[in-house]
């Protein structure tokens, strides 16, 4: 029994937090199945811009792009969605012997759109269909114009997974958009035990953001700012886990159409960006049932070579975690402004390496 192994029955799915065609062709993504037992993957801009940015893994596939005229946009999604069908091969097993939990695979809506809604629905339809994969999800941020467009992709009957989320009252308002969805999906003829949805909390941009702001406080307060260093990400998550408990219990359940899926939440930005920071730190500290935890494989690697996972460290935990953030306001720590720099910081982060890829595959498609 791994660390990934223990995670896994305390009710933590470990999914891998990148792609690449070289990861497919080469058998690497078979082997982190069977050797670290990873059970899916998620994708963003930034993965697939470092992906296509290096080797010649997709020279083939844009010459044949190249070849028909493709433009830039069509053919940077033909090469994800490729990318991401293989890969939803090669997971179909979890995903049958799961129930639909896992073996899923994501891809992210062009990030351009997070603040149209109309853009970001009729992408999410185009990708579902392209994909044309059971076991795919699609990602959608969670921005103010862009909850109304979870609701409406779920209504279609596409599975989720919800990303950039970093607050709690942010992840309230993608429950309650998750519940619209289903329930529309239900009135729509769809058979929502089919359905599968994620939550995708980032925790160590969290951290980096908080910790910054505390190095700049002086005074009769400096040494509590400084305990508090390195624990906003996990308390903020676990504020969120006391939500899902909440939001998902037996009651809420049995209001939702019969067969629903609970939205699981995701930790993702789980690779610490502090080196001081045990590098399994989010890991070890955010496991429990009803949970995805999508590591870069740094540190899945960190993971298992600590072998630091013991037991459920998320049930119970919100007490605690409230006396955190309770913490950092007294010592003049702005929580919803932290928020909204992490929300367009991490829009921007991802229109910024898309761009990049854009202009790079324009080069190339001459």
């Amino acid at each position: 029994m791994t660390a990934i192994d223990r995670l896994y029955d305390l009710g933590t799915s470990t999914w891998l937090d990148d792609l690449s065609r070289e990861r497919i062709t080469s058998g690497n993504i078979v082997d982190l199945k069977s050797t670290k037992s990873i059970v899916g993957v998620t994708t963003n801009p930034a993965i697939f811009a470092a992906a296509m940015s290096k080797g010649n893994a997709y020279d083939a596939q844009l010459a044949e792009l190249k070849a028909r005229n493709a433009s830039v946009d069509e053919a940077v999604y033909a090469m994800s969605v490729k990318d991401v069908q293989d890969a939803c091969d090669l997971f179909m097993d979890v995903y049958e012997s799961t129930g639909g939990k896992d073996g899923r695979v994501s891809i992210e809506v062009d990030p351009r759109h997070a603040d149209d809604e109309a853009a970001t629905v009729a992408q999410a339809k185009e990708l579902w269909a392209q994909v044309d994969r059971p076991n795919a999800m699609i990602k959608i941020p969670a921005t103010d114009a862009s909850l109304p467009a979870i609701t409406a992709a779920l209504a279609e009957g596409i599975s989720v997974n919800v990303t950039l989320i970093f607050s709690v009252e942010r992840y309230k308002q993608v429950i309650d958009a998750f519940k619209a969805g289903i329930t529309q999906a239900a009135a729509n003829g769809h058979d929502v035990s089919q359905i599968h949805s994620v939550a995708s909390f980032f925790v160590s941009r969290m951290d980096t953001e908080v910790d910054n702001r505390l190095d700049t406080i002086s005074g009769e307060y400096v040494e509590k700012a400084q305990a508090l260093k390195g624990k906003s990400g996990i308390a903020n998550a676990r504020l969120a886990y006391q939500l899902f408990l909440d939001e998902f219990d037996a009651a809420a359940m049995a209001a939702l159409p019969q067969g629903t899926n609970k939205q699981r939440p995701l930790w993702a930005s789980t690779g610490v960006k502090n080196p001081d920071y045990p590098a399994d730190m989010y890991v070890t500290q955010l496991a429990g049932p009803d949970t995805v935890n999508t590591m870069p494989e740094p540190t899945i690697d960190a993971a298992l070579a600590g072998d630091n996972v013991s037991g459920d460290t998320l049930t119970g935990t919100a007490d605690s975690a409230a006396e955190i953030f309770a913490g950092l306001a007294q010592v003049g720590i702005d929580v919803a402004d932290v928020v909204r720099v992490l929300e367009r910081e991490g829009v921007d982060k991802f229109v910024d390496a898309w761009q990049e890829l854009l202009d790079s595959m324009s080069e190339n498609l001459g």
